[in-house]
């Protein structure tokens, strides 16, 4: 189990490995190239992993609470799994040898169950 990060409870955060997914949130920032560069990039992985993202906006009560609490020097953060990922440009190299990892984790979690 990774921790709980963005989740309400240590459920919420199981749920997302019970169901053989990996939870992804944006915060995005308005006229922000870089976010729009991620959510391309996670749109792309998505036909090869089981991503579910989320886009939340940097000005909502979330995206101020998740910039408060992580406070990255760039925009945009990037949580995997309710965890810090990255902020600014969006390691491409670092979330495909992540996703694979984890993926391989969720199927043989999932297979346990």
């Amino acid at each position: 189990m990774l921790g709980l990060g963005s989740f309400q409870t240590e459920q919420e955060a199981n749920a997302v490995h019970r169901f053989g997914t990996v939870a992804v949130t944006v915060v995005h920032a308005p006229a922000c190239h870089f976010c729009d560069d991620a959510e391309q990039t996670l749109t792309s992985y998505s036909g090869r992993f089981p991503l579910d993202v989320r886009t939340v906006d940097i000005h909502s009560a979330e995206g101020r609470r998740l910039i408060a609490l992580h406070r990255p020097a760039m925009n945009p953060l990037v949580l995997v799994d309710g965890e810090f990922f990255s902020s600014g440009r969006l390691p491409r190299r670092k979330l495909e040898k992540l996703l694979t990892s984890t993926y391989a984790h969720v199927s043989r979690t999932a297979e346990r169950q």
